[in-house]
């Protein structure tokens, strides 16, 4: 099939990563966009142009400590003739009433307060008195202090320019203004700046839920002892913290037995809480490979009294692709909820993952950007026997400063402790066979972008 036709695909055909990708991404759109409260929207992308309702700052106000004066009354001030000013009050932040200066006054005011009627500068307080009829020393001293009584007078021993240390109404933004667009991705600035200009609540496109769940008898979960040929589930962790670390908020499954009917079951169960699934394991052409088995099933049409949702079109494809050359991809249920079927073992999983489930994730979030970020390095060892035909990816650690990468482990994908220890995907294309050291190679970038 394809993504946009449901046209089923000659069961021979070899697909390159690019074909696949493409016809995955055809079937996506971004979620409905929905309301979200500030900190739940952290990480989401506005669907909406949000303007700006007020000024930023609303009012002009202090960026210091000091005085509130008129710029005429310090002009002559120094350290040998300070100007001598009549206190009339404290300026506190968030002051309502506040006084009016007049020639020959000043207002002792707080950083953030308002600036008072008829003050046209701020003096800090390093540069006065403090008020304590001594020297900016003495100032310095009672800048800590208690407040004192909005009487009596203060020395300024320097002049100030008009509207020094004053923010400006209107001086960050103005009321109209366009102050995020849509597409933007929302992060901790971003967050503060539609706190700032009063907005509550957002429109974003929500994250979508993704659900994992990994089949295979063998598996055991993590903690549980091992019994004759069995190993621990670590697809269903590992594909689980990688939709949370796209953005997804994931639910994991665990281990779903090699039966046709429990999967089926499993899938009508979770359905409703997906916006995607994943599977691991199943998807090649053994004997158990039951995920293969049951959604080929699904592409019939069939259904049963047991699970009579699940229906849909799923595909199973070739891959020109090292490692992850099994894939499954397809619509399932009444709400079409993608499905992606991934090999099983952990590095094909996970590869697998960050070339086609992450920029499903990342499409149905309206993230302009859906994929890794991408570099040229030099690659430090040689790399052979890389099958032709088949796009290889291999784990490697890159080193920005130097603009190299080294392969991290063998090519084989069940290496997960390589896995574990890479940072990046090196990228061997399908018409090579060997990459000699200090060649150029593709690297994917993991855990940025």
């Amino acid at each position: 099939m394809n993504g946009t036709t449901g046209q089923t695909s000659h069961p021979d055909r070899v697909w390159s990563v690019a074909e696949h990708l493409d016809d995955v991404l055809a079937a996506i759109r971004p979620l409905a966009p929905a309301e979200r409260q500030l900190l739940d929207a952290q990480g989401c992308v506005l669907a909406e142009d949000i303007a700006v309702p007020l000024p930023l700052p609303p009012f002009d106000n202090s960026s210091m400590d000091g005085y509130a004066v008129r710029v005429a009354d310090v002009a002559d001030a120094t350290e040998g003739a300070p100007a001598v000013l009549t206190v009339v009050g404290d300026v506190a932040a968030g002051s309502g009433e506040l006084p009016a200066v007049g020639p020959g006054q000043a207002a002792r005011i707080m950083t953030g307060a308002p600036v008072p009627p008829g003050a046209d500068t701020v003096v800090p307080v390093e540069w006065t008195d403090g008020g304590t009829g001594r020297g900016p020393a003495a100032a310095m001293r009672a800048r800590s202090a208690a407040p004192q009584d909005a009487s009596g007078e203060v020395r300024v021993h320097r002049p100030a320019a008009a509207g020094a240390h004053v923010r400006r109404r209107g001086g960050d933004v103005t009321a109209g203004e366009r102050a995020l667009p849509a597409g933007t991705v929302l992060g901790p600035s971003q967050i503060g700046l539609l706190a700032a200009i009063g907005r509550g609540t957002v429109r974003v496109h929500p994250r979508p839920r993704v659900v994992v769940m990994s089949t295979g008898s063998e598996l055991v979960q993590p903690g549980e002892a091992l019994g004759p040929g069995q190993i621990h589930d670590s697809n269903s962790f590992q594909l689980t913290a990688a939709a949370r670390e796209a953005g997804a908020v994931a639910y994991r499954v665990g281990a779903v037995a090699d039966d046709a009917g429990t999967l089926r079951a499993t899938l009508e169960d979770q359905l409703a809480r997906a916006d995607v699934l994943v599977t691991s394991g199943g998807v090649s052409v053994g004997a158990y490979d039951v995920v293969k088995e049951t959604l080929a099933d699904l592409a019939a049409g069939a259904a049963t009294e047991r699970a009579p949702s699940v229906t849909g079109r799923v595909e199973f494809r070739k891959l020109a692709m090292q490692p992850g050359k099994p894939q499954g991809f397809g619509l399932i249920g009444p709400d079409r909820v993608p499905l992606l079927a991934l090999p099983g073992n952990p590095v094909s999983s996970y590869v697998s993952f960050e070339l086609f489930v992450r920029p499903v994730i990342r499409t149905l979030m309206g993230h302009p950007d859906v994929h890794r970020p991408t570099a040229r390095a030099r690659c430090t060892e040689a790399i052979g026997s890389s099958p032709k035909g088949r796009r290889q990816f291999l784990r490697g650690s890159y080193d920005p400063a130097a603009g190299t990468v080294t392969p991290v482990g063998g090519s084989g994908s069940h290496l997960i402790k390589a896995m574990a220890h890479s940072d990046a995907l090196i990228v061997v294309p399908e018409d090579l066979a060997e990459v000699p050291a200090g060649a150029t190679v593709e690297v994917v970038l993991l855990g940025r972008g």
